[in-house]
Order: C-alpha cells, then sequence, then structure tokens
C-alpha cells in the first residue's frame, strides 16, 4: 500500500503507488478516489487541508494537496489529455508507463522520450470549469477557517515564513464603505489575486522546472510581457482572491455555472502553463496542434499565468448547499433529522428568535414590526416554481429611509455580520448607466464574461435607492432596471449570448431600501417608523455590533441559515380553514383582499412559521401572519395620508 504520510504534500505519490499496482487497469482511478475520501473521514483531516482561499499561492508546495471553496464562473470546452503514456530511455530503449491524470504537464526523467506512437497511450477526457471565490463572501465566514489554514499550510508549505498574517483576501467592511461600483475597478483586480487556467492535454517532455514561488504578482506579469493585466472576471467590483482553473475527472454533469463548489485536489503551477502568454515564437513546437487554432485571445483567456491563475487537478468535489461554516455542508432533510447538533438548536429556537428580533429593532431605529419583516425576508427562499412563478421568494421594500444618511449604509452592515455572502448595491443614475448587470458571452475569446448579477444561491442582495438622483437612464441603464426587475419578479437572469438570450433561474434574495416607494417590484412594502433618531449613526450601529457577543452572533447566523433548508407544508385541515377565511374576508370588503394578496398571506405565514421551528402551519401562525399584513397596511395608509400621496 501506499505510504499515507505525504499525502497532503505528495499526492501524486500516493497516486503513483496505486497505478504501480494496477496498471493500466481503471481500477485504480477508484481507489485514489477512494483512499483520499477515507483519509478526509479521520478526525479533523479537512483542517489540516491548505486552503488556497486563506493561503496565499506562493506558500504552497506545487502539486500539494489543497482544497478551494468557489463559484463555477465559466465552464470551458472539454479537453483531452494522454490517461496513460509511455517513455523510452534513449540509451536503454527501457520502456515505462505513466500516468497523465491529476497532471498538466507530461512526466520525462533524464534520458527519456515520450512516445507518442505507442500502442498503450491512451487518450481521455476531462471538463475544464473557470471558478470563482464566492462572490460578497462576507468576512465572518472566514473566521473559524483562517487560522486553521494558516497553521495548516505548514504540510504543503515551500518555506516557513515569519511574515505571514492569514487574511481573507475579500472585501473588508471598511472597503465597503468605499465601494461606489465605479466600472474601472473592474480593471483594478489583478494585483493580489490569483487564478487558474490550463492547456489542452500533457505537452512537456523534459525535467519539469520548479515555480520560482517568491516571485511578486508585478515581476510576473512584467515577465510574461503582457500588454495589459490579466481580468480575472470576478462579477463583483473589488473583490480579491484566487480564482482557479478547476479540472474534472468525473461526473462533470452534476455541476453548472453558478454552483458553489468545495474542491479537493492537486495544485498545478507548472511554469510552462503560461507558454501562451509569452511572445517566444519557439514555444509553439511545445503545443498540441489544435490548441493553435484558437484565437490569441481565446489562448490569452484560457491559459493565463500559472502564477496568477492556478490549476487544481480535483480528486473530490461537493456541491454545497450554503457556505455557513458554523452548520453541517449538508442540510438536506434526512441528515438534518438526525444531526445532533441540528436537534439541539432547534429545541432552544425561541430565545434566539426573540434576541434577533431584538437586535433588528435597535438596527431599524426601534421599529419592532420592520424587524418582523425583515427576520421574515432573511429567512425566505425560493422552495418549489411552478410553470414560471416562482414559490416562495419575498422581496421587501423597506421605505421611509432617511435620505442623506449613513442609515442604509450601516443597515446593510448588519446585513453583512448575519448573512454568509451579501451584496450592496447603489442604485445611483451613473451605475445604472454604466455598470454590467448581465453575463454575456465574448465569442472572440469564447468565455462568459461576467455581470453584477452573476450570484450564486441564497446571495442577499441589498439595493440602495436613496442614492437615486434625478437624471436621465440611458440604453444600457434601462436594461440594468429591466434585469433587476426580472430578477426579483421571476428569480432569473436572462445572460446574453449575442444571437440570444439563455434564462438562469437563481434563488437571491433581494432587499430595497428607499425613501418613497421603490421603483422596482417588491412583495412587500414596509415604511419604517423609527423610534429615535441617533445623533451620530456609526457610533450608533457600531455600539450596537460591540454589545453582541460573538456566541450570540453566530447563533443569529445558524439561525437564519438552518431556517431556510426546513422542510414545511400545509395540512388539509388548515387549507380548509385558510380559504373559508379568504372568502369570508372577500364577503366583508371584496376590495380588501385579492388573490395575490392571499398568497402574499400564505407566504408572510409560511416564513413566520419557520421563523418559530414549525414545519407546518397552525391556526394561531395563520392568525398572527394576518394581524402583521394588517398592522403593515393600516401603517402604509397613516402615511399616504400625512403625504398625501401613494407610497
Amino acid at each position: 500500500m501506499p505510504c499515507g504520510e505525504d499525502w497532503l504534500s505528495h499526492p501524486l505519490g500516493i497516486v503513483q503507488g496505486f497505478f504501480a499496482q494496477n496498471g493500466v487497469n481503471p481500477e485504480w482511478e477508484k481507489k485514489v478516489i477512494e483512499y483520499f475520501k477515507e483519509k478526509l473521514k479521520e478526525n479533523n483531516a479537512p483542517k489540516w487541508v491548505p486552503s488556497l482561499n486563506e493561503v496565499p499561492l506562493h506558500y504552497l508546495k506545487p502539486n500539494s494537496f489543497v482544497k478551494f471553496r468557489c463559484m463555477i464562473q465559466d465552464m470551458f470546452d472539454p479537453e483531452f489529455y494522454m490517461g496513460v503514456y509511455e517513455t523510452v530511455n534513449q540509451n536503454t530503449k527501457a520502456r515505462v508507463l505513466h500516468f497523465g491524470k491529476y497532471r498538466d504537464v507530461a512526466e520525462c526523467g533524464p534520458q527519456q522520450e515520450l512516445d507518442l506512437n505507442s500502442p498503450r497511450t491512451t487518450t481521455l477526457e476531462r471538463q475544464t470549469f473557470y471558478c470563482v471565490p464566492v462572490p460578497g463572501e462576507s468576512s465572518w465566514s472566514f473566521l473559524n477557517l483562517s487560522f486553521n489554514a494558516y497553521v495548516n499550510a505548514n504540510q504543503a508549505r515551500v518555506s516557513p515564513s515569519t511574515s505571514y498574517t492569514p487574511s481573507r483576501h475579500k472585501r473588508s467592511y471598511e472597503d465597503d464603505e468605499d465601494m461606489d461600483l465605479q466600472p474601472n475597478k473592474q480593471k483594478d483586480q489583478h494585483a493580489g489575486a490569483r487564478q487558474a487556467g490550463s492547456v489542452g492535454g500533457l505537452q512537456w517532455c523534459g525535467e519539469p522546472k520548479r515555480l520560482e514561488t517568491e516571485a511578486s504578482t508585478g515581476q510576473q506579469l512584467n515577465s510574461l510581457n503582457l500588454s495589459s493585466p490579466f481580468d480575472l472576471n470576478f462579477p463583483l467590483p473589488g473583490e480579491k482572491g484566487p480564482a482557479c482553473l478547476v479540472k474534472v475527472y468525473e461526473d462533470w454533469d452534476c455541476f453548472k455555472v453558478n454552483d458553489i463548489l468545495e474542491l479537493y485536489g492537486i495544485l498545478s503551477v507548472d511554469p510552462v502553463l503560461s507558454i501562451l502568454n509569452n511572445d517566444d515564437r519557439d514555444a509553439s513546437v511545445l503545443l498540441d496542434p489544435m490548441e493553435c487554432t484558437d484565437t490569441a485571445e481565446e489562448q490569452r483567456v484560457h491559459s493565463p499565468p500559472a502564477s496568477l491563475v492556478p490549476r487544481i487537478h480535483v480528486i473530490l468535489a461537493q456541491k454545497l448547499q450554503h457556505i455557513n461554516p458554523l452548520l453541517p455542508a449538508c442540510l438536506n432533510k434526512e441528515e438534518s433529522k438526525t444531526c445532533k447538533f441540528v436537534s439541539s438548536f432547534m429545541s432552544e429556537l425561541s430565545p434566539v428568535r426573540a434576541e434577533l428580533l431584538g437586535f433588528l429593532t435597535h438596527a431599524l431605529l426601534g421599529d419592532s414590526l420592520a424587524a418582523e419583516y425583515l427576520i421574515l425576508h432573511l429567512i425566505s427562499t425560493v422552495y418549489s416554481r411552478r410553470d414560471v412563478l416562482p414559490l416562495g421568494k419575498f422581496t421587501v421594500n423597506l421605505s421611509g429611509c432617511p435620505r442623506n444618511s449613513t442609515f442604509t449604509e450601516h443597515l446593510y452592515r448588519i446585513i453583512q455580520h448575519l448573512v454568509p455572502a451579501s451584496f450592496r448595491l447603489q442604485m445611483t443614475i451613473e451605475n445604472m448607466n454604466h455598470l454590467k448587470f448581465i453575463p454575456h458571452k465574448d465569442y472572440t475569446a469564447n468565455r462568459l464574461v461576467s455581470g453584477l448579477l452573476q450570484l450564486p444561491n441564497n446571495t442577499s442582495l441589498v439595493i440602495d435607492e436613496t442614492l437615486l438622483e434625478q437624471g436621465q437612464l440611458d440604453t444600457p441603464g434601462v436594461h440594468n432596471v429591466t434585469a433587476l426587475s426580472n430578477l426579483i419578479t421571476w428569480q432569473k437572469v436572462d445572460y446574453d449570448f449575442s444571437y440570444h438570450q439563455m434564462e438562469f433561474p437563481c434563488n437571491i434574495n433581494v432587499f430595497i431600501t428607499s425613501e418613497g416607494r421603490s421603483l422596482l417590484p417588491a412583495d412587500c412594502q414596509i415604511h419604517l417608523q423609527p423610534q429615535l433618531i441617533p445623533p451620530n449613526m456609526e457610533e450608533y450601529m457600531n455600539s450596537l455590533l460591540s454589545a453582541v457577543l460573538p456566541s450570540v452572533l453566530n447563533k443569529f447566523r445558524i439561525y437564519l441559515t438552518l431556517l431556510r433548508f426546513l422542510d414545511y407544508s400545509i395540512s388539509d385541515e388548515i387549507t380548509k380553514a385558510v380559504e373559508d377565511d379568504f372568502v369570508e374576508m372577500r364577503k366583508n370588503d371584496p376590495q380588501s383582499i385579492t388573490a395575490d394578496d392571499l398568497h402574499q398571506l400564505l407566504v408572510v405565514a409560511r416564513c413566520l412559521s419557520l421563523s418559530a421551528g414549525q414545519t407546518t402551519l397552525s391556526r394561531e401562525r395563520w392568525l398572527r401572519a394576518k394581524q402583521l399584513e394588517s398592522l403593515r397596511r393600516t401603517r402604509l395608509q397613516q402615511q399616504k395620508c400625512v403625504n398625501g400621496n401613494e407610497l
């Protein structure tokens, strides 16, 4: 059996052991996967695997075992590679079989030559994903990972260092304050970031060279003679972090664009992978002739320098339901019922809800009704689709937000502290006219160019309309407003493929802050009624956050994530009672409630039940939902009478 001591730092040695034992028998590939599966089941083993999200690339040893949590931003065409190939010793004529799986570069020792005509050579296929860090991921989701990532990186490090401090390589709360969403910020995503790309097949014959791991990113750019910085194609401006070209060997049909994955695999940063970005004409002899049919721009995009864009050869991949590190990765019905942690948390749900309601009431300046609706919004999710209608979505428009105030900015900070991924869109005329919301296909580079609305499921999108002033929307601005409206109404984004549009369903929680009624459609409008106006909003919100214990904040985070995955049903008895109630309300005042109002009442009742940990609708919760809706409508009517116009 292969030695297990080096599975982190020398995984290819483990693979070589299984290959040597089994030869061309494909069983060796299954044994490799099973070996690493078993290794990761050992006590705390996943925490010992260095994370590419946390550890700078130059601290990681080439060909070491790493993990990466990411979103699939694009899927490239499948590529062919030599699954098994044979080398010949030029002196002794001895032949040796090698495996090509989990490698970008064919390995040839001294005096060895690759025999391309060997009958034992096999050509196989693998899929390539372009993956980026999860867009908008909150910094708190890294708090339980950073220290472990730093300590565990020693297992696969090139050399020790005294200068590295773990950091999330994502934007901080302070960075958010400066995020005015200017388009040119997307061009600045190169200096501290890392990405991954790949060339098809195994292309190098000779002794592999070691990567100069301590070179700075700027030196790497200069040495590659790049005419312009490489665009990492992050969906959101201001994002930083690694992006990778991910090579998938099994079950790639299970994954799709915008899926969130946790990957375990072998890091590949061989310098030969940067060959397409050099001006060395002689380098073309190393390339697969089929690759040369690609345009220069396509080669540049699909084969970026490995020092900026590492490759990961995937051994194990898991699609994630969520990215909350405080919860088990899988929260389906069966597993959540048997999970002791989940059962224990559900048993003490009531005090957590009460504390969260109090916390959000303070954040909303003493408005407990608005806090109730914010909780319902944060746990809402699209649980099903009926034809084109998404069921369960609950977009809330918080009107009455003070203009020319930092309230909305600090309210977003509060939400950031509660949800794993979020983004604040400042809705100004300039942003609407100039930002790219819709991803589009670049046929010259053969890639999907990202847009602001290329977000993974369960992202909280906060749209701040209080910054909107008078001005003219041009054609792109109108298209962007339409895209936002479609996202809210249908929970879909139509990606632009030039000759046609492709519909991508999504599940994005949209929360709109505005002074009056929002220009965008919303399922529910709640008008803010502040009970206090702090003289210093920043000081007030900071003191609110500092007063909450980290353990309590973690309970809020678990609460809001967990409840989204609970099963929910309505009994026949309650269904009949709701129908009778609806008929009775229509009798009393036919204009007071419509079928759409009933649908919203049912959504409110669903979220209200789940917020109390109840997976079925009770008569009590139905009455409470009616009461909340009555209070909300009365408040809107009162405000309308005060202002003399429609909210």
